[in-house]
């Protein structure tokens, strides 16, 4: 008899019962990789909820897991998840005030880190609070209590009976509190059931074509975009690897030689351009060779003539077959999500056969609202909408959802849940979108980050930032203007370009910080600035900007975990430079 899944920890049963493997999930330390099977996966875990039940802890418990991407991650996972108990996931890279907040509004009583340095950031934390919160963690540290006094206690009481742990779980009982960053404000901790979860990779599951076997993961676990999708491969039987850590990707895809992973965009785009400038570097007949292969690739198109598909075969043995090998030689496809993908950079992918689908969702959405897939794809769009879900858009032109993958609501916070989903189940999504070819999503700006000019113009901001960054010399930018006379951008430079262009210019490069003031550096920018804002309404166009030497990050709180602006941030460790900017045009034109 066959398991059915309406639990997300049903998962476990049903790869036992389908597909029980050598390697269910793998991760790498210190360079050296380590397979779990199905069966041992599946043991650990059941020791670790037995002595997590022996400890006291059962159905509503609060616990809290902190860690990069390992097996571990999955381990406490599971474990916490079929106890009953609630899964509260945190960043690693999360500052002390939100760690703290979270841990008081969350009630968390048990939480799992990974290493020293989060157990000295979390126990310091907890001192501070006077919580009663035990900390174990999964690297031996010294006078830390370790995650494996909980497994080996569960494997000293097999009389505990997990079943009727399992039993008393429903699909409506929430599974996870994960609290979202957010641009702004406090953050908001978002209740996402069984079913929200089950049902979101079930009708995800067209993402992935038969013959997939090995899965990379590099993007946080901690974030639902990746844990779904982990969920995803597990129901799939695809064989999880960890990557160590962001340094070692190009290592260890070459070590998995993976048939899938997902990403953000600003990752791919980084691989487009470290191929890019080799391809710059070549001479002759192979220069010629492979920039008409990037031309052709740019003109790709789901549905192709046959004298295309002729072309593109030559472009694929002689350039991209080298790109396929750059991504380890077996990708089947790459899902990307959290920002918006260039189209021209899908169609190059896809033709270099290598298909990226972009899907679309939000936390509060399990997360999945749109996607394409192979069946199903329209560049420049997000996808239609998977099974079990509808998508309107609004008269002021917000994307709604509704469906099966709509959270249960904000944790104690029912104001701020009944501002977001209205009486008839519509989840206001905050986007801006149209649907087009009649199904096909098309998300064009953040509703909260559309501003209005001092001239009642709206300026939708991410439309014009994601034409900036077609340009390899840009890395990051932001367009700004809320109530001036017009659009600004801060822009910092990706310097490893800038210092090739400069040396083909024949410019000294001396530091980032002189050369962004370089007289012939900020007329490169000017021009850049002109072309990339020429095919938008004049009241768009960015009129002025500043170069910035220093990179903005997670760590710098610049930005979300998913690599989104913070915009507020931004605008206030700017001011004094922002305000330079439109006195210097007043000046300029008195």
């Amino acid at each position: 008899m066959s398991v059915s899944i309406t639990r997300v920890f049903d998962l476990l049963q049903y790869n036992l019962d389908k597909f029980p493997k050598d390697d269910f999930v793998s991760g790498k330390t210190a360079g050296k990789w380590q397979s779990y099977s199905t069966r041992e996966f599946v043991d650990i875990v059941n020791d670790l909820s037995r002595g997590l039940v022996h400890k006291g802890l059962g159905k509503g418990s609060r616990i809290a897991v902190m860690s990069h991407n390992r097996p571990e991650w999955n381990m406490t996972d599971f474990a916490i998840m079929q106890i009953g108990a609630y899964q509260i996931p945190l960043y690693p890279t999360l500052a002390e005030h939100d760690i703290q907040f979270i841990l008081k509004n969350a009630e968390v009583s048990v939480i799992f880190v990974a290493d020293e340095a989060l157990y000295n950031k979390v126990k310091a934390v907890v001192a501070e609070s006077g919580q009663k919160i035990d900390i174990y963690t999964i690297d031996e540290v010294k006078g830390a209590a370790h995650w494996k006094e909980l497994t080996e206690a569960g494997a000293q009481h097999p009389e505990i009976d997990l079943d009727s742990y399992r039993n008393a779980v429903t699909a409506d009982d929430i599974l996870t509190l994960i609290y979202t960053s957010g641009t702004t404000g406090t953050p908001k901790g978002v209740m996402l059931t069984h079913d929200n979860l089950v049902k979101n990779f079930e009708n995800s599951a067209v993402l992935l074509p038969e013959g997939l076997e090995k899965g990379l993961s590099f993007l946080p676990l901690s974030h639902i975009f990746e844990r779904m999708i982990v969920y995803l491969y597990i129901y799939s039987n695809v064989s999880i690897y960890y990557a160590e850590s962001m340094d070692t990707i190009v290592a260890d895809i070459q070590y998995v030689k993976p048939n899938s992973f997902s990403t953000v965009p600003r990752l791919l785009e980084k691989v487009y351009e470290k191929i890019m400038e080799k391809g710059k570097e070549l001479k002759g007949i192979k220069r010629g060779i492979f920039f008409w292969s990037v031309a052709l690739a740019e003109k790709f198109e789901t549905k192709r003539s046959w004298f295309y598909d002729f072309k593109l075969g030559i472009a694929r043995k002689l350039v991209f077959k080298k790109w396929q090998e750059a991504l380890g030689g077996n990708i089947i496809v790459i899902v990307s999500g959290g920002a918006a993908l260039n189209p021209r950079l899908a169609r190059i992918f896809w033709a270099a056969g290598m298909p990226v689908f972009e899907g679309y969702g939000l936390t509060e959405t399990s997360p999945v609202i749109t996607v394409n897939h192979f069946d199903n794809t329209m560049f420049g769009t997000v996808g239609p909408a998977i099974k079990g879900v509808e998508i309107k858009i609004a008269e002021d032109g917000e994307v709604l959802a509704r469906g099966h993958d709509i959270m249960k609501g904000y944790y104690m916070r029912d104001d701020l849940t009944a501002e977001t989903i209205d009486a008839d189940g519509w989840f206001h999504t905050g986007d801006i979108g149209e649907i087009v070819g009649g199904r096909f999503l098309k998300i064009t700006d953040r509703k909260k980050e559309i501003f209005k000019t001092a001239g009642g113009k709206y300026v939708a901001p991410q439309m014009l930032e994601n034409k900036f960054k077609e340009t390899p010399l840009v890395e990051q930018v932001m367009v700004l203007g809320e109530n001036r006379k017009f659009p600004a951008a801060l822009i910092v430079p990706n310097f490893v370009a800038l210092k090739t262009w400069a040396g083909k210019k024949g410019i000294t490069y001396t530091t980032d910080a002189e050369m962004i003031k370089n007289p012939q550096v900020m007329e490169k920018f000017e021009q850049i600035v002109a072309f990339s804002s020429k095919d938008f309404g004049k009241w768009e166009q960015v009129k002025r900007f500043t170069l910035l030497e220093k990179q903005w990050s997670i760590d710098g709180g610049e930005l979300t975990p998913k690599l989104s602006l913070k915009r507020k941030v931004i605008l206030e460790k700017n001011s004094a430079v922002i305000e330079k900017i439109y006195k210097d045009a007043e000046n300029y034109k008195a």
